[in-house]
């Protein structure tokens, strides 16, 4: 049997402005991309990193914050993501992926994906291509701005009239970045989308065909157990 490839896109952004005209330290969510990578490699999968434009993907240094993690966790957090540095600071660029190379695409979160994936043309060129191919599309928390990039033929958003779900306007409040710019869920649902909303920070997960997101931080394993179980199909 053929090994299922899957294709992980991380933001490549390290910096979000915020509405006081500062800046916000941002990247990946450490706890994200680490459940989903590890998950996806001990399932037997094949595991391919991309950013826009190939440049490095920057963790996010709140992801990593012993205050919020404990020592022990933040210490294995660390010590995985060194163990794949080379991987993460030399990943594909977007533009030079192409959708029948991958059987799946997981987009993890943190506040990076709002700065670039969300405008990025070649990110929403690879989604449309496979979502047309039916290929398993899988962001969670803010990864579903990723989404954003994606249009119909006539501009439209690509994922209007779906069912999903992603880090709630509740969570960002509560416990995201104040003095946000514009926020994530009340932009899908301007957008369309059949947005389903749970209690802040507790595991969601939506799967609507071939798109499966998650709502939080929370719901990371449980998207990378949707996506290995859809790919077993």
């Amino acid at each position: 049997m053929t090994q299922k490839r899957v294709l992980i896109i991380l933001t490549a952004a390290s910096s979000m402005p915020l509405e006081d005209g500062t800046d916000h330290p941002t990247g990946f969510w450490a706890e994200e991309f680490i459940v989903a990578h590890r998950g996806l490699l001990a399932a037997g999968l094949e595991v391919v990193l991309a950013t826009p434009g190939g440049k490095p993907a920057p963790v996010d240094p709140g992801s990593l914050s012993l205050q919020m993690l404990g020592e022990s966790l933040a210490r294995e957090y660390v010590e995985y993501l060194t163990g794949i540095d080379g991987v993460l600071h030399h990943p594909v660029a977007v533009d030079e992926v192409e959708t029948s190379d991958f059987d799946a695409i997981v987009m993890p979160g943190g506040h990076g994906p709002m700065v670039d994936l969300a405008a990025d043309e070649a990110v929403g060129h690879l989604l449309e291509n496979a979502d047309a191919e039916g290929k398993i599309i899988a962001p969670f928390c803010h990864g579903p701005a990723g989404l954003l990039a994606a249009k119909k033929p006539n501009g439209n958003f690509l994922f209007a009239g779906r069912t999903m779900t992603a880090f709630t306007d509740r969570e960002e409040k509560a416990g995201g970045v104040r003095k946000i710019g514009w926020y994530l869920a009340a932009c899908l649902k301007e957008l369309g989308v059949r947005f389903v909303e749970k209690e802040p920070f507790v595991s969601h997960v939506e799967i609507d065909g071939n798109l499966i997101s998650g709502q939080n931080p929370q719901s990371s394993q449980a998207v990378t157990d949707a996506v290995i179980a859809a790919l077993k199909e």
